[in-house]
């Protein structure tokens, strides 16, 4: 930077040093202008000519090397869209895909507009799936829980930031905070990447904790499979987020621990992506 660069040039300059690392160079660039003076983004738009002062051209070089080193933008902003709402996240959580979007959108389908159901989401991360349930169900009880206390400060952080009432963050492993609880729905976006995956690569920023899940990526999904049962209703449903090759193994899985009416739904991209089980009803 030099010492009396122009809010438009710095766009510029940042643009052509993130074209390497980022297929949204140019709105990366706008977003870390605007973070640098404290601005909102159309701000420059109005204003390209107004010079940056040698504070805020520091801070844009410190926040645009981090991004140079792989570091998410949502880390760097500390915030991320996900369903329509400004979420709050941190290296201690996933950033919000939207993919798992798929999975809100199915949990909304099942549950009824008017329902008072009790809802559950195991590894909330930042709460994203949670809160989302929440503020389109707001007759319903979402529980969500993570084995992570630094996740769940976040999703803490995100449900009061949203003013919800009707989500609960439990800090535990799995069902084990809920197991004296009956829920009617458990969604869940486990970890699910394999131990030597190479996407781990562009994913070295993100907590290892929320993204590894063994030799085959589907350690937690077992998990879940045998111990969600007992905490669902008779003929309740659980959806599961997983990868996009893993349709049949997680499928495979759900039918040896007795889960009934298995069935696969594609993402907004066409992958298989979510995996919806019922409980027999009748059944323990």
């Amino acid at each position: 930077m030099t010492d009396s660069s122009s809010i438009g040039t710095a766009v510029s300059d940042a643009t052509t040093r993130l074209a390497a690392v980022s297929e949204s160079a140019r709105l990366d660039a706008e977003l870390l202008v605007a973070r640098s003076i404290n601005m909102p983004r159309s701000y420059l738009f109005a204003h390209p000519e107004d010079d940056l002062d040698e504070s805020a051209q520091q801070r844009l070089e410190y926040i645009l090397e981090r991004r140079l080193r792989g570091e998410p933008m949502a880390y760097i902003t500390g915030i991320k869209e996900f369903w329509s709402l400004e979420l709050v996240v941190s290296p201690a959580t996933l950033v919000p895909r939207p993919e798992t979007e798929t999975l809100v959108s199915l949990a909304l389908q099942e549950i009824p507009r008017q329902a008072e159901w009790q809802v559950l989401d195991l590894g909330t991360g930042c709460g994203a799936i949670a809160v989302a349930i929440a503020n389109e169900r707001c007759n319903c009880a979402i529980t969500a829980v993570d084995s992570s206390i630094d996740a769940i400060a976040v999703a803490r952080q995100n449900v009061r930031q949203l003013d919800l009432s009707n989500v609960t963050c439990l800090q535990g492993d799995w069902t084990h905070p809920v197991q004296n609880r009956q829920f009617r729905v458990i969604v869940s976006n486990p970890p699910y990447v394999r131990a030597n995956d190479a996407a781990l690569e562009t994913l070295r920023a993100e907590p290892r904790m929320a993204l590894l899940a063994g030799v085959d990526g589907l350690d937690a999904i077992r998990i879940l499979a045998r111990d969600c049962r007992s905490i669902l209703e008779n003929d309740g449903v659980m959806m599961l987020e997983h990868g996009a090759d893993q349709q049949r193994s997680v499928a495979d899985i759900l039918t040896s621990c007795a889960w009934e009416q298995i069935q696969c739904h594609n993402d907004y991209a066409g992958n298989p992506r979510v995996t919806l089980a019922h409980r027999p009803a009748g059944q323990p």
